[in-house]
C-alpha cells in the first residue's frame, strides 16, 4: 500500500517530467550519451537535460568502470546532490567491473558504496536503451519507487562501512578539496 500524502505524490508526478542530470563519464558508455541528447533521440522532450553542477542535478548518471580514485570523487559529488537524487549505472562496469572486474584498482558493484536506483545493461548500453532507462526512472519517480536517496540515510553507516573498507578514508584530496 501506498504510505505518501497527496502532495508527495504531486511532488513526485511533477518530479519525474522534470529531471536534470549530472554525467559522471568515466568509460566507454559516455558514447552514447549524446546521441540520446540530438534531434534522433531528443530526451529533452521527456523533460531531461545536462547540469553543469551537482547542486542543480536530480540524475546522477554513472557511464562506465570506476577506480578507487574515482570513487571518492563519485561519493563526495552523490552527497553534495540534493534530495530527491537518483543514480543511473550505465553498463556492465556499474555491476561487475565489466572487462576490467578483475583489476586491483576496479570498483565492483556501485551499490555497495552509493544506492543505484536503476542499472542499464549492455557494453555499452545503446540510446534506446538509456531512453527506455528514463522512462522506467520517470514511472518509478511517479509511483514512489525510486528512493535510494532515502536507502542511503537509513543505512548510511553500511555504505560508509563499504567506503572505508575499500578506500580507507572517502575524503578528497587535491588542491580543490583541502
Amino acid at each position: 500500500m501506498d504510505e505518501r500524502s497527496v502532495w508527495e505524490k504531486i511532488a513526485d508526478q511533477l518530479r519525474s517530467r522534470s529531471m536534470w542530470m549530472l554525467h559522471y563519464c568515466t568509460g566507454c558508455g559516455a558514447v552514447e550519451l549524446p546521441p540520446s541528447m540530438t534531434s534522433r533521440f531528443d530526451m529533452e522532450r521527456l523533460g531531461m537535460g545536462p547540469m553543469a553542477t551537482p547542486r542543480q542535478a536530480d540524475i546522477f548518471l554513472i557511464t562506465g568502470y570506476l577506480s578507487a580514485k574515482t570513487l571518492r570523487r563519485v561519493i563526495y559529488t552523490y552527497e553534495k546532490m540534493a534530495d530527491p537524487k537518483y543514480v543511473i549505472g550505465f553498463g556492465s562496469c556499474t555491476i561487475n567491473g565489466g572487462i576490467y572486474y578483475d583489476s586491483y584498482s576496479t570498483i565492483n558493484r556501485l551499490d555497495y558504496y552509493i544506492p543505484v536506483d536503476l542499472y542499464i545493461a549492455g557494453c555499452m548500453p545503446r540510446p534506446e536503451a538509456i531512453l527506455n532507462a528514463f522512462n522506467t526512472l520517470m514511472e518509478m519517480i511517479r509511483k514512489g519507487e525510486a528512493n535510494g536517496w532515502k536507502k542511503y540515510k537509513e543505512n548510511y553507516e553500511w555504505y560508509k562501512q563499504n567506503q572505508l573498507r575499500s578506500l580507507g578514508e572517502v575524503i578528497v584530496h587535491d588542491e580543490f578539496h583541502e
